[in-house]
């Protein structure tokens, strides 16, 4: 009898051994090999599949050879943030898939197919389980399903047009901060340099955290620092092969990614309580984002926990001040390449408003402002790239995508595509939307800088009104022109930022 029981006991073992190792095996070369069959069948070319890593360590040897050395301003910047992805289509085609580990990523740049991956959000939900989003903070950006749906309805009136009309008081006083610190610096010389990129971080660090906190915005300053260390910490993730549960492993590196989180989450848990407190009491809500997101979800039967809550205002932070940086840091760069365009827009913003504070209505009929920024996010889109995956069989096109297999779709690549765009697509030419994005788009989904469908950015026209107050500020009182020291490197963390800076010398507008 005890025989027979060590008997079974060991054949368990055996049987829970062995069924480990074939889903090991499995994992890391049966279905690699048979989905590259099945891309390869419908006309998909890559490179062949390789043990465990995939393409990943050529990803990586490309990226870090291309983040070396600067690049000249009239470069090419594709080889630069997606080197393997650029290499990859000059090799293959636009056709073609990657190895993410042992999984297949598949290029998809037909505007049609993305308009299908767009509007049927839950058959291509986002890759996220190394996503450095969710890394960062896990709302509505990460969510999927009903969740996303409850969260996006709560938020949503948060950011309508006449909520952020509230708002615009809180961007003119940092934009303001900023103009006067700037103003100081040339008031003796009438010209000076300055690194532009920490001034305009610091600008929509400061906007952010007055339009989502009121009068606690000082209190976001730790927040930002903590969820930048973050930031670098998740990029070295998300660029390593995912395995399962490793991050739960308590490497170094991992219990400081706990450790900032626990922070962060105090920090936010510490405002969101004084502010229910004073809701309770009968303070109003105010016209902060944490103010209408607490209001909105008051009125709902089953509203978001206190622990989403927090996750939420931690995507307002990274959200709401990546974007905007970005998108006023490059404008200045190309804006200082291109004076004519600069001058057109400083004659413009002057017809407007003169040298009154810009409000909601003027800032809407700033139309080559609107042109210059659009251009701006079509040549250098904050997010470069975006990932799907598929979970069941599913049809794109001519296309049948296998589950598990992860889409790219190459915001950059696309953006700067000559098929879609004409032979100058590489080059600065804010006129081809003077008749709107439609028709510079030939009613294509080829422009996508806030992503598109019901998925599309929430806070779209915070960045846009923001950045348009911010440029109107700034051309109201300077002209602006690249320093010789000015280094151009675009690279990647979340969003495509300049790797030395945007050193600029600042003249005093006459």
């Amino acid at each position: 009898m005890e025989f027979s029981i060590q008997s079974i006991a060991v054949a368990t073992v055996l049987v829970v051994l062995t069924a480990w190792a074939w889903r090991a095996v499995n994992w890391v070369w049966l279905r690699p090999k048979r989905l590259e069959r099945l891309l390869r069948q419908q006309g998909l070319s890559g490179k062949p599949y390789t043990f465990l890593h995939g393409d990943l360590k050529e990803r990586s040897r490309l990226l870090k050879e291309a983040m070396s050395k600067p690049i000249a301003v009239s470069d090419d910047i594709k080889p630069r943030l997606l080197p393997f992805l650029h290499q990859s289509f000059q090799t293959y085609g636009k056709d073609s898939f990657m190895w993410i580990g042992p999984t297949p990523k598949v290029c998809i740049t037909n505007p049609e197919q993305l308009k299908n991956i767009f509007s049927k959000i839950n058959d291509y939900p986002k890759q996220t389980s190394n996503n450095l989003v969710k890394l960062l903070a896990d709302g509505l950006v990460t969510h999927e399903g009903e969740k996303w749906a409850q969260h996006r309805k709560i938020i949503n009136p948060a950011f309508r047009m006449e909520k952020l009309k509230l708002m615009l008081p809180a961007f003119h006083s940092s934009c303001a901060e900023m103009v006067t610190r700037w103003e100081n610096l040339v008031s003796v010389e009438r010209s000076c340099e300055v690194d532009v990129w920490v001034d305009l971080q610091n600008l929509t660090r400061d906007v952010i955290s007055r339009t989502a906190f009121g009068s606690n915005f000082v209190e976001g300053k730790r927040i930002f620092e903590l969820q930048e260390e973050q930031a670098l910490l998740g990029l070295k993730v998300v660029r390593s092969v995912y395995i399962p549960g490793w991050r739960f492993v308590p490497t170094k590196m991992n219990r400081r990614m706990k450790n900032i989180d626990k922070e962060v989450e105090a920090l936010l848990m510490d405002l969101i309580r004084r502010r229910e407190k004073e809701m309770r009491a009968g303070e109003a809500a105010g016209h902060d984002l944490l103010g209408l997101l607490l209001e909105s979800n008051m009125k709902e039967n089953v509203g978001m926990s206190l622990h989403d809550v927090v996750e939420e205002c931690k995507i307002f932070y990274i959200a709401g001040q990546e974007t905007t940086s970005v998108l006023l840091v490059w404008t200045m760069v190309l804006l200082s390449l291109h004076s004519d365009w600069q001058a057109q827009a400083r004659e413009e913003v002057l017809q407007i408003f003169g040298n009154r504070e810009p409000e909601l209505d003027g800032l809407s009929h700033l139309k080559i402002v609107t042109m210059i920024l659009n251009e701006v996010l079509r040549l250098v889109p904050p997010v470069i790239e975006l990932s799907r995956i598929v979970h069941k069989e599913t049809k794109l096109g001519k296309l049948t995508i296998p589950p598990g297999v992860q889409l790219s779709l190459p915001i950059l690549l696309i953006h700067h595509d000559k098929e879609l765009w004409g032979e100058d697509a590489e080059e600065f030419k804010p006129e081809r939307f003077a008749e709107g994005v439609s028709k510079a788009t030939n009613n294509r989904l080829s422009f996508f800088p806030f992503g598109g469908g019901p998925r599309i950015c929430i806070g779209q026209n915070f960045a846009m009104i923001e950045a348009k107050m911010a440029l109107a500020m700034i051309l109201q009182q300077f002209t602006f022109e690249l320093s010789p020291s000015y280094k151009h490197a675009p690279f990647g963390v979340i969003t495509q930022q300049p790797q030395y800076g945007v050193h600029v010398i600042l003249h005093k507008a006459n």
